[in-house]
């Protein structure tokens, strides 16, 4: 597979700042050569080509933490009155949705994520899945809509103590049997899925951590995403969340925390020193109402800090914005979360995070050898674009209608806003068709929580 992209500005998120009037040739899922459009066309004049006519190529987006299955939640009610608090939302709306999806649900909750993420230029998303009346097998199901869909992702399922030790064990017994399957798929990758540690016990911890010995692997997990995942291990075990999760040998180079909002300052030095990936989601936390992370903190600490959705659209400039500005608004400082730290989370961290997963790739930057994965931007500057102001240029200029054409390992996934690895009307069609029974299964479970 060849293309030629001629005609564009280049945002190579390299020491070579933006290029303009430039080409990109692909060669299968890389990058083969960068130059001029007059010098690429010149010299591959018979390649699919292109034609950006003055847009952006820039690096697809990645999402740090997202979770497909909660799809089915969107205009969803949740029976009796409002959760006033989040431990009311996961016992009222996320947990009896969890309980109401089979395999169908499993299947297009993704692939109408996918859909999204693929109109958005996200190429790579983390995902953290739960289904505890469909285990086995679910992330295949979930492996195969990626594959169909054309972008990257990294899988697992959410270990609990909450649905009784039979489904603990098949959780485990999931991850440990998709991280070795995972290998055969070059697009997928796996880790360790956990919920958090106010639903895990010091056994299933133990189990978890025995289980992957010898998968090379770290875990992703929820913490401190509100203060009861705090109060909870302090009461339970003596010991804040980060300090318990260090014990057990859950935290490490390989693992995600996901939120870290209620943090205390020697639990971050513990996130630091393990060198621990915290992934930040600020439109969840904002809908949630748990409060804002110390991410600048995070940041002035040279911390593993990325960027994610938490099931939220997949465009990720929103999530950009709603950090930007969520941080400001929280502590009345305007010169808190700046757009440079912001891009530092959205562009370097989720990249060297992607990578991680995918070894062989270089995710993230535009250059001779890098991974083709990539979007066209129709953004077009009234003011200067630089490399240095970039930042200020997505939070303030760039919109998800912008978004033309998206890439993933050299493969046009979308080209001028029509999807080609994906039949968005079919898979709309057919996750409505699918939505009254979920919904109905989930009432069931909501009711028997009131």
């Amino acid at each position: 597979m060849t293309l030629l992209i001629t005609n564009t500005t280049l945002v190579t998120l390299t020491d070579s700042g933006l290029l303009e009037n430039h080409a990109v040739y692909i060669e299968g899922d890389k990058i083969k050569a960068i130059g001029s459009s007059a010098k690429l066309q010149a010299q591959y004049p018979n390649v699919e080509t292109i034609d950006a006519d003055g847009s952006l190529l820039m690096p697809g987006s990645i999402c740090a933490h997202t979770h497909f299955y909660g799809a089915y939640a969107r205009g969803m009610a949740i029976p009796g009155p409002a959760p006033k608090d989040f431990p009311e939302i996961l016992q009222r709306l996320w947990w009896p949705l969890d309980k109401a999806l089979d395999t169908d649900a499993v299947r297009m909750s993704a692939l109408v994520c996918l859909v999204d993420a693929v109109k958005h230029g996200t190429t790579t998303l983390i995902d953290h899945h739960a289904s505890p009346n469909c285990i086995d097998g679910s992330l295949d199901i979930i492996a195969d809509a990626v594959e169909q869909a054309g972008v990257r992702a990294v899988l697992c399922y959410e270990v609990t103590d909450r649905d009784g030790a039979t489904k603990t064990q098949a959780g485990i017994a999931e991850n440990v049997r998709f991280l070795k399957a995972a290998k055969n798929r070059p697009m997928v990758a796996a880790t360790f899925g956990l919920h958090a540690s106010l639903t895990l016990s010091e056994k299933t911890l133990a189990d978890c951590v025995s289980a992957a010995q010898g998968l090379d692997t770290g875990f992703h997990i929820h913490v401190a995403e509100h203060e009861a995942d705090e109060w909870d291990s302090l009461q339970k075990y003596g010991k804040p969340v980060v300090r318990r999760l260090n014990d057990a040998g859950i935290l490490g180079p390989k693992t995600i925390v996901a939120h870290a909002v209620h943090c205390d300052p020697w639990e971050l030095e513990i996130l630091r020193d393990t060198g621990t990936w915290v992934s930040h989601q600020p439109r969840s936390n904002m809908n949630n109402a748990v409060g804002a992370a110390q991410i600048d903190a995070m940041l002035a600490a040279d911390m593993n800090l990325c960027l994610g959705n938490d099931g939220f659209s997949n465009n990720m400039w929103a999530d950009w914005k709603a950090a930007y500005l969520l941080q400001k608004v929280t502590y009345s400082d305007p010169r808190r979360a700046p757009g440079d730290g912001i891009a530092k989370m959205a562009l370097v961290n989720n990249a060297r995070l992607a990578s991680l997963f995918f070894p062989d790739q270089q995710i993230g930057k535009i250059e001779v050898g890098a991974t083709a994965d990539l979007m066209i931007v129709d953004y077009r500057p009234y003011t200067p674009l630089t490399a240095g102001n970039l930042p200020w240029h997505i939070l303030f200029g760039f919109e998800a209608s912008m978004v033309r054409t998206t890439i993933a390992a050299g493969r046009v996934l979308m080209r001028d806003r029509q999807l080609l690895t994906l039949d968005e009307r079919a898979i709309m069609e057919e996750a409505k068709a699918l939505a009254p029974a979920v919904w109905a299964r989930y009432e069931q479970f909501a009711r028997a929580t009131l």
